[in-house]
Order: C-alpha cells, then structure tokens, then sequence
C-alpha cells in the first residue's frame, strides 16, 4: 500500500499543476416563464432549465432554486425556447449592401471580407440563430471562421460550411460572369469550383471537400444575381449532378442545390439532392417528388423580394432586374403550394441578399404564405436540425442537447413578429445577449 502511495506521489509531483486541477463545472439555472421546449408542441408554464458544461442536463416543473454556486438566470416574464437555425447564409464578405460590395471589390482581400464575416457572425447569433450553413464564401475563410467559433475565440453561431459553390462554366458560381477580359483572366487561374462534365464535377466537389466544406452546394439553374442575362433555367445535366451528389454522399457530406426553375429542381432530386434552395418554381409534379423522396425545401423568401427591391433602386446590374421580378412574382406561389401540400420545410434567408441579422423576417412570410406560427418554428428548430443531420444536439431544449436557448418578449405563437427582436441568447452555455444588448465575449 504505501508503495502504491509513493508511485502515486511521484506522478502527481511529475504532472503539471493545470493538468492535476479540475475546474468545477459551469452550472446555470434558467427560470423560464413560458417554455417551448419542443416546437410543434404546447408550450409549458413555469419552468427551470439546468445547464452544466454547456449542455442541457435537466428541465423541472416550477422555478427552482440554484444549487449553491450555480449562476441563476431570471426569464420568468420571457418566451423561452430553442436557438434558431438558418440554413441558408452567406456570412462571407459585406452583406446586404450590393453597391458597397460592387464599388469595393478590387479594393478588398480575403482578410478584409473574414473581417466583415467576423461582424456578420455576431449579428446573425445575437438575432437569435445559435447554428447556420453558409452556403457559399470562401473555401478557406469559412472553414477558419467555423473553428474560431469552435475554440471559442470569437462570437458566432455553429457554422456548417460549403466552401465555394460548385458550378458550370457561366453558372450562377462562375466568377468570370460579366467581368472584363483582363480580370476574368486573374479569376480563371484560382478559379477550381467550375467544372464541366461529370468527372470534372467529380473534382470539384473533393476540391472543396479537402479545403474543409462540411456540405457541398452547387448550382442546379442560373441565379438571380449572376451579373449574366442567362435567365433562371436548369444549368446541369443528370451526369453533372449525379456525379456532384454522389461523390458528396460518399464521402459523408449532404448536398444542397440552388435551384429556381422546375427543371433544375426536377432534376436534382431525382439525383438524390438533400434540400431544394430556393425551389422558387414549383409546379405539382416537382412538388409530388420532392415529397416522395423525402427532399427538404429552404424556401429563402426573403431573397427575391430583397433582390427586386435593390435591383429597382438601382444597386445591381442590369441583367438582374428580369429575373429578380421573374423570381419574386413565382416564389410566393410556389411556396404556398409546397407548405399546403405537405413537403418537408426548413428554415432559410440567404441572408447577405438581405441584411445579416433580419434573418426572422423570414417567420412573418412563411405565415403569409400559409403557415401557422408554430409551423413556422418548427421549420426553424426541430425541422432544420433533421435536414443538418444534427437532431441529437440541436433543435429542442432536452437532456444532452447544446444549451442554445432563446428568449422573446411575448408568445411568438400568437404574433411571429416577436421573433424579430430576441431579448436573450445563449449557445453551448455561453450567454451572447441579456436583456436585449450585447454581452461581452469571451467573458464566461
């Protein structure tokens, strides 16, 4: 015994002091007044949610006393439930202000545009969305972003990153699209997330997958804010995107398509896409196979409506305007028809066509368009953490889920408008917002 005793002692004496130091757990106690706990269900009345090492440990009836030494976080007059996901964001570079972007990008470089993502990470949690794919920035950038939030080195939702998108030769992705000869050519030489021809798309797709995209994306039509006037038809062939598809699959990544015509989207969820970006062109045979292959929709309504209204003032090309008002006048209806007909929806924005941080002005047109508040809740939490493949950590506030929670001022279930103005947040245990402002960071 006293052999083992000096062993002991002499590991200990031989271990750093950090390294024989346990620091205590972080404990949090949340009283919450009203609790979503699960959308799509009733919410409950006074409860506590008990949060150790930035996941939920338990929910109680009633709001219980902290235990001693756990900080206690006073909700009881809030609306309290799950983080908000947006599948759809583009946090890379100035968002939301096309000119600025326009008139300033020969005078940027990437550590300028990380800079402005940087911002852009932080508005878009403190509005309440502890999780976001970005689907389209650059391939290295977001990756590095993405783990500065990881590690905790700045403020910013969980991010799932695509890279680059992935596009035919004057696709909607193409960078070369309405640029003069002597740039275009600069572009071309860096350029790798064209491809033409299944096996080049096969390239491509491992390309942005060895640069760190944890989804792939790719252009399945022609795009609203392509400075190109090839209109918003299908751009793929089936080889091109069966090949895109299923080297993403193999190689444990979901796939998401930017598509507006209903060729383009008849197309790719015949190739096993996983969620229909846009999908702004529905007719009842398209939305008939999205629903029999279990294909999710992102409906981004925001995105035409904020495109027509900047391309009438003025502030995009000229080959937008068309197919901004084309995109517009076709959304709102497809998107009605989809939700009635019953296909699986998530929530997204495209935000960076609108401003980063208006990300819930998407709530109060999805319940336009026909859904119900909690409907459209739902969309945003339990249904977007299903199509990330991420329900076990995200999406409702339950025993062993990341602690990303949410607070608003009134019930959202009888005026979704309240979603537009969160009053608290908190993700993986770490509080962003009280009270409505900003907390300081790292500061827990």
């Amino acid at each position: 015994m006293r052999r083992i005793a000096a062993v002991t002692i002499a590991l200990l004496a031989a271990t750093p002091l950090a390294a024989q130091t346990v620091a205590p757990p972080k404990v949090r106690f949340i009283h919450a007044g009203t609790l979503l706990a699960k959308p799509g269900e009733a919410p409950r009345g006074p409860s506590t949610i008990v949060v150790r090492d930035g996941k939920v440990a338990e929910i109680r009836d009633g709001f219980v006393a902290p235990e001693g030494g756990a900080e206690l976080i006073d909700l009881k007059d809030r609306f309290v439930m799950p983080g908000l996901v947006d599948m759809h964001v583009h946090l890379w570079g100035i968002g939301g202000d096309p000119l600025r972007d326009r008139l300033t990008a020969l005078n940027r470089d990437d550590a300028d545009d990380m800079m402005h993502a940087v911002a852009n990470a932080r508005v878009t949690l403190e509005a309440g969305f502890t999780t976001v794919r970005d689907l389209g920035g650059s391939a290295r950038g977001m990756r590095a972003l993405r783990e500065g939030v990881e590690r905790g080195d700045i403020a910013g939702p969980t991010i799932i990153n695509a890279g680059n998108s992935i596009s035919v030769s004057g696709g909607h992705a193409d960078g070369t699209n309405g640029v003069a000869e002597v740039f275009a050519d600069a572009i071309h030489k860096h350029q790798i997330n064209t491809c033409d021809g299944p096996e080049d798309c096969t390239r491509a797709v491992r390309q942005q997958i060895a640069l760190g995209a944890q989804v792939i994306k790719y252009m399945s039509t022609g795009g609203v804010l392509s400075n190109v006037s090839g209109g918003l038809g299908r751009a793929m062939t089936d080889a091109e995107m069966k090949a895109i598809i299923d080297t993403s699959h193999g190689l444990g990544r979901k796939v998401a398509t930017h598509s507006h015509a209903a060729a383009g989207t008849k197309a790719a969820v015949a190739a096993g896409v996983d969620t229909v970006d846009h999908g702004s062109f529905l007719d009842d045979e398209t939305i008939a196979m999205m629903k029999k292959n279990g294909t999710w929709l992102v409906p981004t309504m925001m995105a035409p409506a904020a495109a027509l209204e900047q391309a009438r003032k003025g502030l995009l090309p000229p080959a937008v305007i068309p197919k901004a008002e084309e995109a517009a006048a076709a959304a709102f209806a497809s998107h009605s028809k989809a939700y009635a007909a019953g296909v699986k929806v998530a929530f997204g924005t495209d935000s960076g066509v609108s401003r980063h941080g208006d990300n819930a002005q998407e709530f109060s047109m999805m319940v336009k368009a026909g859904m119900t508040p909690a409907m459209a809740l739902k969309t945003a939490t339990l249904n977007a953490a299903e199509a990330l493949g991420r329900a076990d950590s995200i999406g409702s506030i339950a025993p062993g889920k990341h602690a990303d929670i949410i607070a608003v001022t009134g019930s959202p279930l009888d005026d979704i408008k309240r979603m537009e103005q969160v009053e608290f947040v908190m993700r993986q245990g770490v509080v962003h917002k009280a009270g409505g402002k900003r907390q300081a960071f790292p500061a827990q």
